[in-house]
């Protein structure tokens, strides 16, 4: 299951509250998108913070210098999560890290542009990173780019970090990357430009939420029966004890339709 996270991107201070009033109860988290949080400010934060409190909210500070001192004063003022770019120095990563334990929040590394995103993750996993931001942003999205091969790759390296996936992702794609192990499914345009968002929002987490698919994340789909006919088998052990256990057919052979009655009679 991986949890659903709606991107508000609109510069207008009481639409972006009217949207948010529509979604909040369909996802579990709230993002100020970049352009939002510039425009509007902190005080957008608080206002969304004060009207849904049951939400998780993350600001899309994208902050490439002064990591401790860029990030701080949105966590005290109710952000879950702030974001940091995976270009920016790594004393920079390392702040917005630092003063997100300090407060029991998290930071997110944000991988977009990042040249090596096998090298960076693993460098700022080590350093503590919560979650790792696998993004492919509007211009690139409009180049034709998707950020499934790069969350194959982030996913794949088990760092114990959560991994966010945002870029272009619709209701026909949510299982696909849930699949591949993201925890958190960022949706944009697929919300906020839908006919209605809050059913559109409902949808997407809906399918988020689900274990849907032909595997679970552990491509173990087919554990729990094993697991049942073990027990069956086990059972039948018992209930036949020693000797009388031995003779019994194999299960293979056993015709379907006397098993009830068979075990009525050990019953007895």
């Amino acid at each position: 299951m991986a949890q659903t996270q709606m991107a508000l991107d609109s510069l207008d201070f009481d639409g972006t509250i009217a949207l948010a009033t529509k979604v909040a109860p369909h996802v579990d988290i709230l993002e100020i998108g970049t352009p939002c949080i510039k425009h509007n400010g902190i005080k957008l934060l608080e206002t969304l913070r004060q009207k849904f409190p049951n939400n998780r909210i993350l600001v899309d500070l994208k902050t490439m210098d002064a990591g401790y001192y860029e990030a701080e004063p949105f966590y005290k003022a109710g952000a879950d999560i702030c974001t940091v770019l995976g270009t920016a120095d790594i004393g920079t990563i390392k702040g917005v890290i630092e003063v997100a334990n300090k407060y029991g929040k998290e930071a997110q590394i944000d991988l977009i542009n990042v040249e090596d995103k096998k090298a960076r993750t693993l460098e700022v996993t080590k350093l503590g990173a919560h979650i790792i931001g696998v993004h492919t942003g509007l211009d690139q999205q409009a180049a034709g780019q998707t950020p499934f091969t790069d969350l194959g790759l982030v996913t794949g390296l088990n760092t114990g970090a959560k991994v966010s996936v945002a870029g272009g992702i619709k209701p026909g794609t949510v299982r696909q990357v849930v699949d591949a192990g993201a925890d958190i499914v960022v949706a944009g345009a697929a919300i906020y430009g839908a006919n209605d968002p809050a059913a559109a929002a409902t949808e997407i987490t809906g399918l988020a939420h689900s274990e849907g698919g032909a595997t679970t994340s552990g491509g173990n789909a087919w554990l729990p029966w094993v697991l049942a006919i073990v027990a069956i088998v086990i059972l039948f052990s018992l209930m036949g004890g020693g000797d009388d256990a031995a003779e019994a057919p194999a299960m293979e052979d056993a015709p379907a339709m006397e098993e009830p009655a068979a075990m009525e009679e050990s019953a007895e």
